[in-house]
């Protein structure tokens, strides 16, 4: 099934990781946020790896 939806929940502690598994995803900031016109289906399972990985579970996504 492929991604069709990233995004992060409120809560975010800014920590960087999911930046370092999916740089081509994630950009952290003040807090991480989803770059724009990123490549979900290129990044699949760096998204995956970055939402299990989360220490507070505010990275979700959604598959067709």
């Amino acid at each position: 099934m492929a991604i069709k939806k990233v995004w992060v929940d409120e809560g975010c502690i800014s920590c960087g990781l999911c930046e370092e598994v999916a740089e081509d995803i994630f950009e952290v900031e003040d807090v991480s946020e989803v770059k724009e016109g990123a490549d979900f289906s290129a990044n699949e399972d760096e998204i995956k790896e970055a939402a299990e990985g989360c220490p507070v579970e505010v990275i979700k996504f959604e598959e067709e």
